[in-house]
């Protein structure tokens, strides 16, 4: 599904990822773990294509997709839920929502599918009110939900937790748990709440100073290797 082979990337001088490699599959959650700092934001950018990367090859499907912009990788079917949500914060909640479905055509792109409601029910309730209005909570959710309804075959998450509340997290989880169970979309998850994380990984990754120095099955995150490079 997604491959991604020796990513560099530099801020001026600043070698930000060195040589990042990585894959996840149809059906999969990769957790991607690192402290404040280490370039995992700016990984996520690179595969989006928000970011252009210096070198190295980023494949999806068995397409070399490492110079498409983001609308295309976006029609090719990824999905990214960024850090601060990033909703439209003078639109409602329905418009929002139909900003999701930017990269589909016709009736496909003017209809929401009850699906979503399902998933996150407190939207249905507030179609008409403003993202900005929102909660942070049901702000990520509304992020999540506007990433859904473009059919991804891979779905990005970049700290989905972040500023939630417990209770909002809880309903994050068992939707990402929905996702991952579905077996049609790969996941790449990341995230600083360990047990979060934990509790979805199929797989994870650890960066630390822009490049990989553990990785492995979810079984195998609770050694301390990698906890030595998660402790603040």
């Amino acid at each position: 599904m997604l491959q991604v082979e020796g990513l560099n990337q530099y801020y001026g001088a600043a070698h930000i990822l060195r040589g990042v490699s990585l894959a996840v599959q149809k059906g999969e959650c990769l957790t991607l773990l690192g402290r404040n700092g280490v370039g995992k934001t700016t990984l996520l950018k690179c595969l989006m294509g928000v970011l252009p990367v210096a070198s190295g090859q980023v494949m999806f499907e068995g397409m070399n997709i490492t110079k498409l912009k983001p609308h295309e990788r976006a029609r090719a079917g990824i999905a990214y839920v960024p850090q601060g949500r990033e909703i439209f914060a003078r639109l409602t909640v329905e418009e929002n929502l139909l900003m999701g479905m930017a990269v589909k055509s016709g009736r496909q792109a003017s209809t929401i599918k009850s699906d979503v409601y399902e998933l996150f029910p407190v939207l249905k309730e507030m179609l008409h009110r403003r993202g900005g209005d929102l909660s942070g909570g049901q702000q990520q959710q509304l992020a999540i939900a506007r990433a859904l309804l473009a059919e991804p075959k891979l779905i990005i998450f970049d700290e989905p937790t972040e500023g939630i509340q417990p209770s909002i997290i809880k309903d994050i989880e068992r939707v990402i748990r929905l996702l991952r169970a579905r077996g049609d979309m790969a996941i790449l998850l990341c995230e600083q709440y360990f047990d979060f994380a934990h509790a979805l990984a199929d797989k994870f990754i650890v960066l630390s100073r822009g490049e990989v120095v553990a990785a492995g099955v979810q079984a195998e995150m609770n050694n301390d290797d990698v906890k030595r490079h998660l402790a603040v």
